[in-house]
Protein backbone atom coordinates (compact mmCIF):
# COMPACT_ATOMS: atom_id res chain seq x y z
CA UNK A 1 0.00 0.00 0.00
CA UNK A 2 1.38 3.82 -0.57
CA UNK A 3 2.66 5.90 1.89
CA UNK A 4 -0.54 8.64 2.22
CA UNK A 5 1.02 10.63 4.21
CA UNK A 6 0.42 14.26 3.30
CA UNK A 7 3.88 16.13 3.64
CA UNK A 8 7.50 15.33 2.34
CA UNK A 9 9.99 13.52 4.33
CA UNK A 10 12.04 16.37 5.30
CA UNK A 11 15.60 16.96 4.21
CA UNK A 12 18.23 17.05 6.94
CA UNK A 13 20.29 20.39 6.53
CA UNK A 14 23.30 22.45 8.44
CA UNK A 15 21.96 24.94 10.83
CA UNK A 16 21.75 28.14 9.03
CA UNK A 17 24.01 29.72 12.00
CA UNK A 18 26.04 27.27 11.42
CA UNK A 19 26.12 26.84 7.11
CA UNK A 20 26.40 30.63 6.79
CA UNK A 21 30.50 30.33 7.53
CA UNK A 22 31.21 27.76 6.04
CA UNK A 23 31.01 25.97 1.95
CA UNK A 24 29.97 22.73 2.91
CA UNK A 25 26.84 21.74 1.08
CA UNK A 26 23.51 22.52 3.14
CA UNK A 27 21.34 19.94 2.52
CA UNK A 28 22.74 16.44 3.80
CA UNK A 29 20.49 13.86 2.23
CA UNK A 30 18.29 11.76 2.87
CA UNK A 31 18.87 8.42 4.50
CA UNK A 32 18.12 4.87 3.47
CA UNK A 33 15.19 4.45 5.52
CA UNK A 34 13.89 8.18 4.18
CA UNK A 35 14.48 7.42 0.76
CA UNK A 36 12.54 4.02 1.25
CA UNK A 37 9.59 5.82 3.00
CA UNK A 38 9.26 8.90 0.79
CA UNK A 39 9.23 6.28 -2.27
CA UNK A 40 6.30 4.66 -1.30
CA UNK A 41 4.54 8.18 -1.29
CA UNK A 42 4.19 7.85 -5.10
CA UNK A 43 1.04 6.32 -6.32
CA UNK A 44 2.54 4.76 -9.34
CA UNK A 45 0.10 6.69 -11.56
CA UNK A 46 -0.60 5.07 -15.34
CA UNK A 47 -0.75 8.25 -16.73
CA UNK A 48 2.57 9.52 -15.15
CA UNK A 49 2.08 13.17 -15.35
CA UNK A 50 5.24 13.86 -13.31
CA UNK A 51 7.04 12.12 -16.79
CA UNK A 52 5.15 15.41 -18.86
CA UNK A 53 7.49 17.91 -16.70
CA UNK A 54 10.97 16.45 -17.16
CA UNK A 55 12.40 17.64 -19.82
CA UNK A 56 14.57 14.81 -19.99
CA UNK A 57 11.62 12.54 -19.73
CA UNK A 58 13.08 10.74 -16.68
CA UNK A 59 10.53 7.69 -16.38
CA UNK A 60 10.17 8.34 -12.91
CA UNK A 61 7.75 6.02 -11.36
CA UNK A 62 9.68 3.06 -12.59
CA UNK A 63 12.68 4.69 -10.71
CA UNK A 64 10.41 5.03 -8.08
CA UNK A 65 9.14 1.49 -7.55
CA UNK A 66 13.07 0.58 -7.42
CA UNK A 67 13.20 2.83 -4.67
CA UNK A 68 10.53 1.66 -2.55
CA UNK A 69 11.95 -2.09 -3.06
CA UNK A 70 15.45 -0.49 -1.62
CA UNK A 71 17.26 -1.46 -4.83
CA UNK A 72 19.04 1.99 -4.86
CA UNK A 73 21.21 1.11 -8.27
CA UNK A 74 18.15 -0.28 -10.08
CA UNK A 75 16.75 3.34 -9.50
CA UNK A 76 20.04 4.87 -10.24
CA UNK A 77 20.15 3.13 -13.68
CA UNK A 78 16.50 3.88 -14.84
CA UNK A 79 17.20 7.45 -14.15
CA UNK A 80 20.51 7.10 -16.27
CA UNK A 81 18.81 6.13 -19.17
CA UNK A 82 17.63 9.67 -19.81
CA UNK A 83 19.71 11.92 -17.73
CA UNK A 84 23.31 12.28 -18.02
CA UNK A 85 23.88 13.94 -14.80
CA UNK A 86 21.45 12.94 -11.91
CA UNK A 87 23.57 14.00 -9.18
CA UNK A 88 23.52 17.21 -10.61
CA UNK A 89 19.63 17.62 -11.53
CA UNK A 90 18.85 16.36 -7.66
CA UNK A 91 20.40 19.30 -6.67
CA UNK A 92 19.79 21.93 -8.82
CA UNK A 93 16.91 21.56 -11.07
CA UNK A 94 13.32 23.72 -9.66
CA UNK A 95 11.49 20.30 -9.23
CA UNK A 96 8.73 22.26 -7.90
CA UNK A 97 7.89 23.76 -11.10
CA UNK A 98 8.82 20.71 -13.09
CA UNK A 99 8.13 16.91 -12.32
CA UNK A 100 6.71 17.76 -8.48
CA UNK A 101 4.24 20.06 -10.02
CA UNK A 102 2.31 17.59 -11.81
CA UNK A 103 2.15 14.93 -9.46
CA UNK A 104 -1.28 14.38 -8.07
CA UNK A 105 -0.30 14.12 -4.21
CA UNK A 106 0.48 17.62 -4.41
CA UNK A 107 -2.91 18.62 -4.75
CA UNK A 108 -4.17 18.12 -1.53
CA UNK A 109 -0.73 17.65 0.00
CA UNK A 110 3.00 17.97 -0.75
CA UNK A 111 4.62 16.20 -3.54
CA UNK A 112 7.04 13.40 -3.97
CA UNK A 113 10.29 14.79 -3.44
CA UNK A 114 11.32 13.67 -6.69
CA UNK A 115 14.21 15.44 -6.61
CA UNK A 116 15.21 14.59 -3.30
CA UNK A 117 15.23 10.90 -4.15
CA UNK A 118 16.76 11.52 -7.78
CA UNK A 119 19.90 13.07 -5.46
CA UNK A 120 19.96 10.26 -3.26
CA UNK A 121 20.30 7.25 -5.81
CA UNK A 122 22.82 9.39 -7.82
CA UNK A 123 24.88 9.59 -4.23
CA UNK A 124 24.13 6.08 -3.52
CA UNK A 125 25.66 4.64 -6.90
CA UNK A 126 28.56 7.11 -6.43
CA UNK A 127 29.61 5.80 -2.61
CA UNK A 128 29.16 2.17 -4.24
CA UNK A 129 29.38 1.32 -7.48
CA UNK A 130 32.22 1.52 -9.71
CA UNK A 131 31.31 2.56 -13.20
CA UNK A 132 31.83 0.06 -15.97
CA UNK A 133 31.87 2.16 -18.89
CA UNK A 134 31.77 0.57 -22.52
CA UNK A 135 33.10 2.32 -25.37
CA UNK A 136 31.06 1.76 -28.10
CA UNK A 137 32.31 1.04 -31.58
CA UNK A 138 33.36 4.55 -33.34
CA UNK A 139 31.04 5.20 -36.45
CA UNK A 140 33.46 6.39 -38.32
CA UNK A 141 31.84 10.06 -37.74
CA UNK A 142 33.07 13.32 -35.65
CA UNK A 143 31.36 16.46 -33.68
CA UNK A 144 32.73 19.63 -32.20
CA UNK A 145 30.92 20.85 -28.95
CA UNK A 146 31.56 24.18 -28.26
CA UNK A 147 30.99 24.62 -24.52
CA UNK A 148 31.33 22.15 -21.68
CA UNK A 149 28.44 23.36 -19.60
CA UNK A 150 25.33 21.21 -19.48
CA UNK A 151 23.87 21.62 -22.73
CA UNK A 152 27.52 20.62 -23.94
CA UNK A 153 28.24 17.82 -21.66
CA UNK A 154 24.72 15.85 -22.81
CA UNK A 155 25.13 16.31 -26.46
CA UNK A 156 28.80 15.14 -25.99
CA UNK A 157 27.30 11.99 -23.79
CA UNK A 158 24.56 11.07 -25.86
CA UNK A 159 26.94 11.28 -29.52
CA UNK A 160 29.23 9.14 -27.73
CA UNK A 161 27.51 6.68 -27.09
CA UNK A 162 26.14 6.14 -30.23
CA UNK A 163 29.56 5.98 -31.61
CA UNK A 164 30.54 9.32 -32.55
CA UNK A 165 34.43 11.06 -31.68
CA UNK A 166 33.40 13.65 -29.88
CA UNK A 167 35.94 16.59 -28.66
CA UNK A 168 34.15 19.42 -25.93
CA UNK A 169 35.96 23.08 -26.80
CA UNK A 170 36.16 25.09 -23.23
CA UNK A 171 37.19 28.48 -22.83
CA UNK A 172 38.23 28.11 -19.50
CA UNK A 173 40.70 25.86 -17.87
CA UNK A 174 38.46 23.76 -16.00
CA UNK A 175 35.54 21.54 -17.82
CA UNK A 176 32.22 22.02 -16.69
CA UNK A 177 30.42 25.26 -17.77
CA UNK A 178 28.06 26.75 -15.16
CA UNK A 179 28.20 23.72 -13.07
CA UNK A 180 31.55 25.08 -12.20
CA UNK A 181 31.43 28.80 -12.15
CA UNK A 182 28.42 29.30 -11.00
CA UNK A 183 26.64 27.42 -8.45
CA UNK A 184 28.24 27.72 -5.56
CA UNK A 185 30.10 24.66 -3.89
CA UNK A 186 27.27 24.38 -0.85
CA UNK A 187 24.79 23.89 -3.59
CA UNK A 188 26.81 21.67 -5.62
CA UNK A 189 29.93 20.27 -4.41
CA UNK A 190 32.13 21.08 -7.22
CA UNK A 191 33.74 16.99 -7.23
CA UNK A 192 30.53 15.33 -8.19
CA UNK A 193 30.90 17.72 -11.46
CA UNK A 194 34.40 16.19 -12.29
CA UNK A 195 33.09 13.12 -11.48
CA UNK A 196 30.63 13.01 -13.90
CA UNK A 197 33.06 15.06 -16.51
CA UNK A 198 35.48 11.95 -15.81
CA UNK A 199 32.88 9.40 -16.98
CA UNK A 200 32.36 11.28 -20.16
CA UNK A 201 36.04 11.07 -20.43
CA UNK A 202 36.22 7.26 -20.01
CA UNK A 203 33.26 6.79 -22.90
CA UNK A 204 35.95 8.35 -25.48
CA UNK A 205 34.87 12.18 -24.85
CA UNK A 206 38.04 14.55 -25.29
CA UNK A 207 37.80 17.65 -23.36
CA UNK A 208 40.06 20.67 -24.83
CA UNK A 209 40.04 23.55 -22.02
CA UNK A 210 41.54 26.96 -22.79
CA UNK A 211 40.15 27.09 -26.03
CA UNK A 212 38.27 30.45 -27.36
CA UNK A 213 36.18 29.38 -30.01
CA UNK A 214 35.67 32.56 -32.17
CA UNK A 215 39.71 33.76 -31.44
CA UNK A 216 41.58 30.22 -30.99
CA UNK A 217 39.54 28.47 -33.58
CA UNK A 218 35.96 29.53 -35.56
CA UNK A 219 33.03 27.13 -35.92
CA UNK A 220 34.14 27.31 -39.87
CA UNK A 221 37.60 25.92 -39.23
CA UNK A 222 36.28 23.09 -37.00
CA UNK A 223 34.33 22.37 -40.02
CA UNK A 224 36.04 23.13 -42.79
CA UNK A 225 39.46 22.87 -41.83
CA UNK A 226 39.33 20.07 -39.18
CA UNK A 227 36.78 17.93 -40.74
CA UNK A 228 34.16 18.16 -38.33
CA UNK A 229 31.26 16.40 -39.54
CA UNK A 230 28.91 18.76 -37.47
CA UNK A 231 28.97 21.42 -34.48
CA UNK A 232 27.18 22.16 -31.67
CA UNK A 233 27.21 25.36 -30.00
CA UNK A 234 26.26 25.34 -25.94
CA UNK A 235 28.18 27.93 -24.96
CA UNK A 236 25.62 29.40 -22.63
CA UNK A 237 25.13 32.83 -21.59
CA UNK A 238 27.86 34.16 -19.83
CA UNK A 239 27.87 38.24 -21.08
CA UNK A 240 26.25 39.83 -18.01
CA UNK A 241 23.76 42.58 -18.02
CA UNK A 242 23.93 45.65 -16.59
CA UNK A 243 21.66 48.13 -15.23
CA UNK A 244 22.86 51.44 -17.10
CA UNK A 245 23.63 53.78 -14.14
CA UNK A 246 25.42 56.21 -12.58
CA UNK A 247 28.40 54.83 -10.65
CA UNK A 248 28.68 51.40 -12.20
CA UNK A 249 32.32 51.37 -13.38
CA UNK A 250 33.15 51.71 -9.51
CA UNK A 251 35.37 49.54 -8.11
CA UNK A 252 33.35 47.72 -5.57
CA UNK A 253 30.76 46.69 -8.56
CA UNK A 254 30.99 43.22 -9.22
CA UNK A 255 28.71 41.47 -12.15
CA UNK A 256 27.65 38.42 -10.32
CA UNK A 257 29.45 35.99 -12.95
CA UNK A 258 32.82 37.80 -11.87
CA UNK A 259 31.81 37.38 -8.53
CA UNK A 260 30.63 34.11 -8.39
CA UNK A 261 33.75 32.31 -11.07
CA UNK A 262 36.04 34.33 -8.19
CA UNK A 263 34.68 32.59 -5.51
CA UNK A 264 33.07 29.15 -7.17
CA UNK A 265 36.05 28.27 -9.96
CA UNK A 266 38.76 30.24 -8.71
CA UNK A 267 38.29 28.96 -5.16
CA UNK A 268 38.07 32.69 -4.01
CA UNK A 269 36.84 31.45 -0.71
CA UNK A 270 39.77 29.57 0.21
CA UNK A 271 42.41 32.90 0.01
CA UNK A 272 45.13 33.03 0.55
CA UNK A 273 45.38 29.31 0.54
CA UNK A 274 44.31 29.82 -3.58
CA UNK A 275 45.29 33.13 -4.93
CA UNK A 276 42.20 35.12 -5.67
CA UNK A 277 41.59 37.50 -3.91
CA UNK A 278 37.69 38.65 -3.37
CA UNK A 279 36.25 41.94 -2.33
CA UNK A 280 33.19 41.65 0.03
CA UNK A 281 33.13 44.79 2.26
CA UNK A 282 30.81 45.42 5.46
CA UNK A 283 27.71 45.71 3.15
CA UNK A 284 26.92 44.00 0.25
CA UNK A 285 23.98 44.89 -1.74
CA UNK A 286 22.78 42.32 -4.48
CA UNK A 287 20.65 43.93 -7.12
CA UNK A 288 18.21 40.92 -8.52
CA UNK A 289 15.83 38.84 -7.60
CA UNK A 290 16.87 35.43 -9.20
CA UNK A 291 18.93 32.29 -8.02
CA UNK A 292 22.05 33.73 -9.21
CA UNK A 293 21.35 36.59 -7.17
CA UNK A 294 20.53 34.21 -3.97
CA UNK A 295 23.63 32.38 -4.71
CA UNK A 296 25.80 35.92 -4.69
CA UNK A 297 24.48 36.88 -1.88
CA UNK A 298 24.66 33.37 -0.16
CA UNK A 299 27.90 33.67 -0.99
CA UNK A 300 28.91 37.33 0.32
CA UNK A 301 27.73 35.96 3.70
CA UNK A 302 30.28 33.28 4.07
CA UNK A 303 33.12 36.05 2.40
CA UNK A 304 32.04 37.71 6.09
CA UNK A 305 29.71 40.45 5.13
CA UNK A 306 27.44 41.66 7.91
CA UNK A 307 25.31 42.76 6.17
CA UNK A 308 24.05 41.50 2.86
CA UNK A 309 20.29 43.06 0.93
CA UNK A 310 18.87 41.43 -1.98
CA UNK A 311 17.62 44.66 -3.80
CA UNK A 312 14.55 43.79 -6.04
CA UNK A 313 11.92 45.97 -7.81
CA UNK A 314 8.92 43.60 -7.19
CA UNK A 315 7.47 42.25 -4.19
CA UNK A 316 8.26 38.63 -2.69
CA UNK A 317 5.41 36.79 -4.81
CA UNK A 318 6.97 37.72 -7.97
CA UNK A 319 10.39 37.02 -6.71
CA UNK A 320 11.88 34.65 -9.60
CA UNK A 321 13.98 32.56 -7.82
CA UNK A 322 13.18 29.06 -6.70
CA UNK A 323 11.57 28.72 -3.22
CA UNK A 324 13.91 27.17 -1.13
CA UNK A 325 16.53 29.24 -2.20
CA UNK A 326 15.00 32.52 -0.59
CA UNK A 327 13.86 30.43 1.81
CA UNK A 328 17.64 29.10 2.59
CA UNK A 329 18.97 32.83 2.13
CA UNK A 330 16.62 34.17 4.43
CA UNK A 331 17.73 31.41 7.20
CA UNK A 332 21.20 32.69 6.65
CA UNK A 333 20.54 36.26 7.35
CA UNK A 334 19.97 37.94 4.02
CA UNK A 335 18.09 40.93 3.91
CA UNK A 336 15.33 40.94 1.38
CA UNK A 337 14.63 45.13 0.13
CA UNK A 338 11.98 44.43 -2.22
CA UNK A 339 9.83 47.28 -3.90
CA UNK A 340 12.92 49.35 -4.42
CA UNK A 341 15.33 49.82 -7.27
CA UNK A 342 18.94 51.37 -7.74
CA UNK A 343 19.07 54.65 -9.09
CA UNK A 344 22.82 55.28 -8.84
CA UNK A 345 25.83 53.96 -7.06
CA UNK A 346 27.74 55.94 -4.90
CA UNK A 347 31.85 56.32 -4.45
CA UNK A 348 34.66 58.25 -2.83
CA UNK A 349 37.38 60.08 -4.06
CA UNK A 350 39.27 57.16 -5.05
CA UNK A 351 37.00 55.02 -6.84
CA UNK A 352 35.39 52.98 -4.54
CA UNK A 353 31.49 52.05 -3.62
CA UNK A 354 30.56 53.85 -0.56
CA UNK A 355 26.88 53.71 -0.83
CA UNK A 356 23.72 53.73 -3.32
CA UNK A 357 20.32 55.31 -3.85
CA UNK A 358 17.32 53.36 -4.50
CA UNK A 359 13.84 54.37 -4.82
CA UNK A 360 10.91 52.75 -3.62
CA UNK A 361 8.47 51.17 -6.06
CA UNK A 362 4.70 50.31 -6.23
CA UNK A 363 3.10 47.17 -8.34
CA UNK A 364 0.98 48.80 -11.21
CA UNK A 365 -0.77 47.22 -14.77
CA UNK A 366 0.65 43.79 -15.19
CA UNK A 367 3.61 44.13 -17.97
CA UNK A 368 3.73 41.83 -21.41
CA UNK A 369 5.43 38.99 -19.10
CA UNK A 370 2.14 39.27 -17.02
CA UNK A 371 3.57 40.54 -13.90
CA UNK A 372 2.20 43.86 -12.16
CA UNK A 373 4.84 46.90 -13.27
CA UNK A 374 6.74 48.47 -10.81
CA UNK A 375 6.15 51.83 -10.95
CA UNK A 376 8.35 54.27 -8.72
CA UNK A 377 7.04 56.29 -6.17
CA UNK A 378 7.97 60.11 -6.63
CA UNK A 379 10.09 61.37 -3.92
CA UNK A 380 10.38 58.18 -2.02
CA UNK A 381 14.43 57.87 -2.41
CA UNK A 382 16.73 56.48 -0.09
CA UNK A 383 20.51 56.50 0.77
CA UNK A 384 22.14 53.11 1.89
CA UNK A 385 25.00 52.70 3.01
CA UNK A 386 27.42 50.15 1.23
CA UNK A 387 31.26 48.80 0.04
CA UNK A 388 30.35 46.18 -2.62
CA UNK A 389 27.02 45.80 -5.13
CA UNK A 390 26.68 42.35 -7.26
CA UNK A 391 24.57 43.08 -10.42
CA UNK A 392 22.30 40.12 -10.88
CA UNK A 393 20.02 41.29 -13.40
CA UNK A 394 20.53 38.42 -16.48
CA UNK A 395 23.40 37.48 -18.45
CA UNK A 396 23.31 37.47 -22.15
CA UNK A 397 25.60 34.89 -24.91
CA UNK A 398 28.94 36.19 -25.55
CA UNK A 399 28.89 37.55 -28.84
CA UNK A 400 31.87 36.53 -30.27
CA UNK A 401 30.88 33.27 -31.69
CA UNK A 402 28.19 35.29 -34.09
CA UNK A 403 30.75 37.82 -34.77
CA UNK A 404 33.04 35.22 -36.41
CA UNK A 405 30.38 32.68 -37.98
CA UNK A 406 29.46 33.03 -41.59
CA UNK A 407 25.51 32.32 -41.49
CA UNK A 408 24.60 31.81 -38.49
CA UNK A 409 21.58 34.38 -37.42
CA UNK A 410 21.04 35.91 -33.91
CA UNK A 411 18.05 37.20 -32.63
CA UNK A 412 18.23 40.92 -31.20
CA UNK A 413 18.83 39.51 -27.89
CA UNK A 414 22.25 38.03 -29.58
CA UNK A 415 20.83 34.54 -29.30
CA UNK A 416 21.55 31.82 -31.72
CA UNK A 417 18.47 30.86 -33.32
CA UNK A 418 17.54 27.38 -33.71
CA UNK A 419 14.64 25.32 -33.77
CA UNK A 420 13.00 22.77 -31.62
CA UNK A 421 16.15 20.07 -32.86
CA UNK A 422 18.70 22.68 -31.94
CA UNK A 423 18.87 23.12 -35.81
CA UNK A 424 20.60 26.21 -36.55
CA UNK A 425 20.07 28.63 -39.92
CA UNK A 426 23.99 27.42 -40.87
CA UNK A 427 24.23 23.78 -42.48
CA UNK A 428 25.47 21.53 -40.03
CA UNK A 429 25.76 23.55 -36.62
CA UNK A 430 23.61 23.11 -34.23
CA UNK A 431 22.72 25.14 -30.59
CA UNK A 432 21.02 25.02 -27.69
CA UNK A 433 20.92 25.65 -23.69
CA UNK A 434 21.33 29.44 -22.35
CA UNK A 435 23.01 30.12 -26.26
CA UNK A 436 19.40 30.12 -27.64
CA UNK A 437 17.02 30.66 -24.71
CA UNK A 438 19.18 33.03 -22.96
CA UNK A 439 19.56 32.25 -18.94
CA UNK A 440 17.90 29.59 -18.29
CA UNK A 441 17.42 26.13 -16.21
CA UNK A 442 20.49 23.35 -16.24
CA UNK A 443 17.35 20.69 -16.83
CA UNK A 444 15.90 22.50 -19.90
CA UNK A 445 19.78 22.89 -21.39
CA UNK A 446 20.24 19.21 -20.73
CA UNK A 447 16.93 18.80 -22.64
CA UNK A 448 18.02 20.99 -25.69
CA UNK A 449 21.33 18.64 -25.89
CA UNK A 450 19.49 15.21 -26.31
CA UNK A 451 17.53 16.59 -28.42
CA UNK A 452 20.24 17.94 -30.76
CA UNK A 453 22.09 14.91 -30.44
CA UNK A 454 19.37 12.85 -31.98
CA UNK A 455 18.96 15.06 -34.58
CA UNK A 456 22.76 15.13 -35.36
CA UNK A 457 22.73 11.06 -35.56
CA UNK A 458 19.71 11.59 -37.84
CA UNK A 459 21.11 14.50 -40.35
CA UNK A 460 24.54 12.32 -40.69
CA UNK A 461 23.12 8.70 -40.75
CA UNK A 462 19.78 10.25 -43.44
Amino acid sequence: MPNMRMDKNPMPEQAPDVRNKNFLEVTLGYTPEAAMDEAQRCLNCKNKPCMQGCPVSVKIPEFLTYMKDGDFEGAYQKIKETNALPAVCGRVCPQEKQCESKCVRGIKGEPVAIGRLERFAADYHMANVEDKIEVPEPNGKKVAVVGSGPSGLTVAGDLAKMGYKVTVYEAFHTAGGVLMYGIPEFRLPKDIVQKEISNLEKLGVDIETDVIIGRTLTVDELLNDMGYDAVYIGSGAGLPNFMGIEGESLNGVYSANEFLTRINLMKGYKFPEYDTPVFVGKNVAVLGGGNVAMDAARCAKRMGADNVYIIYRRGKEELPARAEEVEHAEQEGVVFKLLQNPTRIIGNDEGWVTGMEVIHMELGEPDESGRRRPVPIEGSEEFLEMDTVVVAIGQSPNPLIRQTTEGLDTNRKGCIIADDNGKTTKARVYAGGDVVTGAATVILAMGAGKKAAEAIDRELNS
